[in-house]
């Protein structure tokens, strides 16, 4: 049997990249240091962590930042952004032993610099933990970001994403299901049409809008406030949803997030600050907050859908400068990966 694990089933290990002074976030390293540093401890707390850095004295550097160096597996790899949701290995379960797929990745539709991302695979492939390790390559742009698995055959994504030409140039919708369920063992696909939040980059990633908590619940985006710019596609996506039927023909139990206040860059640019993009690990859920008043009712609706985890909240305001959030900078690996 083949299978794309949901996020909440146990894991091994989750990755992330650390951000270097010469990248993107050069000119707010420090504050976003504190939140990997942070997310760094948490995540130890509970399982194995993996950190791409660039080289040996990188990692003395993060060694000094975080409490449990130990408890890390380091890997030197370059990149060119930090965001190893969209990077790093997708994990397939294939007659119970789990094997990593490598899609191609093209800097979201060829938006930036992306030739040390479409590599970093390969690079993990032959560091420790990865070694001996099944993967295979697949000719196909694909975004970890962009698909959300139910574990059990399902797949959710939106429309604007997958079909963009910018991606998997003349493939149809069905071409592009086709290769979902072959790669992927997609039973089927849930299609959402949905624009991306302001200052989202990726073409509205699925994890920026809606999320499996389980196989009958999601939880996603929602704005009440009529001023709002994102009041009526957000609507819009939520009958979408309302009209969305599980495996059994129930309609899903959905959990609305609210939106936190508009952030701004120093440009007047907003920002996609949300709090869809959590990241479920072994007991815990770990929540973006962005010091908002929506940040506590966010906390407290994801609580309700996971009661036997602790729910987590990670400051991530500094992260949205470069236009992503929580679930954008981690990628975790299944159990046995």
């Amino acid at each position: 049997m083949n299978r794309f694990p949901a996020e909440w089933e146990k894991q091994s290990a989750v990755l992330i990249a650390w951000p270097h002074a010469t990248e993107d976030f050069s000119n707010r390293l420090e504050s976003v240091e504190q939140t990997y540093s942070i997310i760094a401890d948490t995540i130890t707390q509970y399982q194995r962590l993996m950190i791409v850095c660039r080289d040996e004295r990188h990692q003395k550097h993060i060694e000094t930042l975080v409490s449990q160096p130990e408890d890390i597996d380091f890997i030197h790899a370059p990149v060119d952004d930090i965001w190893v949701r969209d990077t790093a290995f997708l994990s397939m379960e294939k007659n119970g032993v789990i094997t990593h797929l490598n899609f191609k990745f093209n800097g979201w539709g060829e938006k930036y610099s992306h030739a040390n991302d479409n590599a970093l695979n390969h690079k993990l492939a032959n560091a420790k933990p990865f070694k001996g390790k099944s993967h295979h390559d697949i000719d196909f742009v694909l975004e970890g970001g962009s698909i959300e698995s139910d574990g059990a055959g399902t797949i959710m994504t939106t429309r604007q994403c997958l079909l963009n030409p910018n991606r998997n140039k003349g493939l149809s919708q069905q071409d592009i299901e086709t290769v979902l369920a072959e790669q992927l063992s997609a039973k089927r696909v849930l299609w959402i049409d949905q624009p991306n939040l302001s200052g989202d980059d990726t073409d509205a990633h699925i994890d920026t809008l809606a999320r499996f908590c389980s196989a009958d619940t999601i939880a996603y985006t929602s704005c009440d406030d009529k001023d709002d710019s994102h009041y009526d596609s957000l609507k819009t996506m939520e009958m979408q949803l309302q009209g969305l039927r599980t495996t059994n023909d129930e309609p899903y139990k959905l959990l609305p997030l609210p939106m936190p206040k508009a952030i701004f860059d120093e440009e007047g640019e907003q920002l996609p600050a949300n709090y869809s993009n959590f990241l479920i690990i072994n007991h815990a859920v770990l929540m973006p907050v962005y010091g908002d008043n929506n940040d506590a009712v966010a906390l407290e609706r994801i609580g309700k859908v996971f009661p036997t985890h602790h729910i987590i909240a990670i400051p991530c305001r500094p992260l949205i400068h470069q236009y992503g959030s929580l679930h954008c900078m981690t990628m975790q690996f299944p159990e046995g990966y």
